[in-house]
């Protein structure tokens, strides 16, 4: 599955460099043309955007990424989750 993913953000971003230049470099007076480049261009970004996190997260979850560092909750903090603070 995450090889289609993968395959996926490949094209998405693809598409999303493709669809922006042609959005950026049409002619001014073909409206339409300009926003369905755009259009595409977003949805191109959007599934890559989407695609890249899933990846993220995929390769976190199965270990060949390590996760990021976090910061240890304070004895503060702790006691308010837990419902000891008054």
């Amino acid at each position: 599955m995450s090889k289609l993913i993968a395959i996926l953000n490949v094209i998405a971003w693809s598409g999303f460099w493709a669809f922006g230049y042609l959005a950026l470099s049409s002619d001014p007076s073909n409206a339409s043309q300009m926003v369905t480049a755009a259009i595409l261009a977003a949805i191109g970004a959007g599934l890559g955007l989407w695609a890249y996190f899933w990846l993220i997260r995929q390769s976190e979850a199965t270990g060949y990424a390590k996760r990021p560092n976090l910061v240890k909750k304070t004895h503060l903090e702790e006691e308010h989750a837990n419902g000891e603070c008054a």
